[in-house]
């Protein structure tokens, strides 16, 4: 990759991992499904000018119907999810659970496309879903108040993360990629409207949790995905999908810096067990990674 490319990557993943961040500190005040809203319709604002300028809007009136179940699957329902684990548990151990979307990608794929699975991806799988064990057993707490709900989350939101590459490339293919951005977050916005409305804190939230949510939005998802699609077109999905591998690290920093988020070694452990399976389910260490030009589809991110 060229050197602007690798800076592009990694300030996508610095975003990605912020969103962690962002999403612990505004939940206590809006609660997760406000937050979520505020977070897609946000995004929304940013990337709908940007589809016009471009002039692309005609995608998304012809595909609306399968762009808003993308929007249900890959925005609405995973950013609530993890505004919900939020609550619970600290910033990286979300963004490390999150890393494992890959390997849900993989299963979706495989079951649904008819995706090859080589002696080795399955190995990969099975590696790669022993450490998302370790660590959801390290930190899982049943007790009332405990992080369980909040890992549960966490998985529901990976899956759904899983099943949005195999939904985009069965039913969008060919579709512009910041249709599908733009358009899923529109959806997305609709879909939690109401219950956001129903929900919404009965306290002001404070000018620092608004901040946050604006960082959320205009940076950690609408910026990102435009950040994104750049890095697709100009460096290749193989390239792109490197991102699932820094967001932890990213997340964490920025957890132990900002909120004093402390890094314990089964963490490590786990998080490097979940790396080693997903390297290998996706074909990173296999030898046979996605071609450069494959579909932008095909990748799956963190967010």
């Amino acid at each position: 990759m060229r050197p602007r490319d690798v800076a592009e990557l990694i300030a996508l993943a610095a975003l990605w991992g912020g969103s962690f961040l962002f999403m612990r500190v505004a939940v206590p005040a809006f609660g997760p499904i406000a937050l979520a809203f505020l977070r897609v319709f946000g995004a929304a604002l940013m990337l709908v000018p940007l589809l016009a300028a471009r002039g692309e809007l005609a995608a998304c009136r012809r595909h609306w119907r399968s762009i808003a179940i993308v929007g249900l699957v890959n925005s609405a329902l995973p950013f609530l999810c993890f505004a919900y684990a939020a609550l619970t548990i600290n910033a990286g151990v979300s963004a490390i659970f999150n890393s494992a979307t890959p390997l849900f990608a993989a299963i979706v794929a495989w079951l649904w496309l008819g995706d090859r699975m080589t002696p080795l991806r399955v190995a990969g799988l099975a590696i790669g879903f022993a450490g998302v064990l370790w660590i959801g057993w390290d930190k899982a707490d049943f007790g009332p108040g405990g992080s369980a709900w909040a890992i549960g989350a966490c998985l529901l939101a990976t899956m759904s993360y899983g099943i949005g590459p195999s939904l985009t490339k069965r039913h969008l293919t060919g579709v512009p990629p910041l249709a599908v951005a733009a358009g899923s977050q529109v959806a997305a916005a609709l879909f939690l409207a109401v219950p956001a409305a129903l929900s919404w804190p009965a306290l002001a939230p404070s000018t620092h949790a608004w901040l946050m949510v604006a960082l959320l939005a205009f940076l950690g998802t609408g910026l990102a995905y435009v950040l994104y699609f750049r890095l697709i077109a100009n460096a290749g999905p193989a390239n792109a999908v490197a991102v699932t591998y820094l967001i932890p690290i990213f997340a964490v920093v920025w957890g132990g810096v900002f909120l004093d988020e402390r890094l314990t070694l089964p963490l490590v452990a786990g998080c490097i067990v979940i790396f080693i399976g997903t390297a290998l389910a996706t074909g990173v260490l296999s030898g046979r990674p996605l071609r450069r030009d494959a579909p932008a589809e095909a990748i799956t991110g963190g967010r």
